[in-house]
């Protein structure tokens, strides 16, 4: 990877701005991470975004935005792809379990890669579409990026979900017209316009949750 401490810089100067704090080994992990998606990314394709400046905005930073909104114990990545959020989660939050899920034959490969070359622990993927995934135990946490409208999401993924689960949707501009077509039951609990360093554009992280009989 060319100028790799202009982009160790860049990485740097992004977390700080979103006020999150890392190791050095936390942050040579980043790196690592976004030296084997570039690597592989030439060969298989696994995001449209090439270069690895775009790449800690659009990927990394983008990720880490909700880092705040993530609670403790386990985390579902719906539609993973190249393991976008679960791996820099898992990577600042090594007491958080991620479990990535992702249909992608290719996709999964790299992120089993991934846990390898990083060793991490707290990281497992499946190979699955996300209707027909079974999961051992139900989560408590579920978040997508980029996947699907909500509607899907909170459809799709409602049998893999604890009954008081957090569904953590990550999208751009704020999506009134899918919050207008929520399943019955379910609703916005909270949102919050997420500011990443690099980018321009508008990106809104909603936590949405389900009605249930206590209230």
């Amino acid at each position: 990877m060319k100028d790799s401490q202009a982009l160790q810089n860049l990485l740097s100067q992004g977390l700080q701005q979103l006020g999150i704090e890392t190791s050095s080994l936390q942050e040579q992990q980043l790196m690592d991470y976004l030296l084997l998606l570039e690597k592989w990314n030439q060969a298989y394709n696994l995001t449209a975004v090439r270069d690895p400046r775009e790449m800690i905005s659009r990927h990394l930073l983008d990720s880490l935005a909700v880092l705040p909104y993530v609670e403790s114990g386990e985390i579902t990545d719906i539609g993973s792809g190249a393991g976008l959020p679960g791996i820099p989660l898992a990577i600042l939050r090594p007491d958080l379990q991620v479990n990535s899920l992702d249909s992608n034959g290719k996709k999964t490969r790299f992120q089993f890669q991934v846990k390898a070359a990083l060793a991490l622990d707290n990281f497992q993927v499946s190979q699955a579409r996300v209707e027909n995934y079974q999961a051992a135990t139900r989560s408590q946490q579920l978040v997508s990026r980029a996947f699907a409208s909500l509607k899907d999401f909170l459809t799709w993924t409602q049998p893999l979900a604890a009954e008081d689960a957090r569904w953590l949707a990550m999208k751009g501009q704020y999506p009134y017209q899918e919050v207008e077509e929520l399943p019955e039951g379910f609703f916005v609990d909270l949102s919050h316009e997420l500011k990443v360093p690099g980018q321009e554009g508008q990106r809104h992280l909603l936590i949405i949750r389900k009605q249930t009989e206590k209230g």
